[in-house]
């Protein structure tokens, strides 16, 4: 039953925590302030320093667990039908999140809403590409 379950819950859950919990309640300025704190810097070949924030760090997670989502998406299981499912509800709730809580209201939370309708997009058309082939293998001419 773990399979049906969308990775990407994870990266809304920790957003929620931080923009929730650390921030100091539902501002968006204050989500915002906090996502872009410079956590630690990273000293490029160049000489030039690349700080890494909460937001950028969380950002990144996401789209690893992205693309072990779209990994996911790729098998006709049923239980990939109830995946797509939830994560339909998971897009839903973000876009209500994004849309009507000032704490949402950020570019790193945008982002991941952006990664779960991707998730929600492929997980549908591979789908609807699997059902298309094997339809197509009955009407071929013999």
């Amino acid at each position: 039953m773990f399979a049906a379950f969308p990775l990407l819950a994870l990266p809304v859950l920790g957003y929620n925590l931080i923009a929730l919990t650390l921030a100091g309640g539902f501002s968006a300025i204050d989500a915002d302030v906090r996502l872009g704190e410079g956590l630690f810097t990273i000293r490029m070949a160049s000489n030039v320093d690349w700080p890494v924030s909460l937001g950028d760090l969380l950002l990144a997670a996401a789209l690893v667990v992205l693309f072990i989502e779209l990994l996911k998406s790729t098998t006709s299981r049923r239980i990939a039908i109830i995946n797509h499912a939830l994560s339909m509800l998971l897009f839903i709730v973000c876009l209500v999140q994004f849309l009507l809580a000032p704490a949402f209201a950020t570019s790193t939370f945008f982002l991941i809403t952006v990664m779960v309708l991707l998730d929600v997009l492929a997980g549908f058309i591979v789908t609807i590409v699997a059902a298309r082939r094997d339809i197509d293998f009955s009407g071929v001419d013999g």
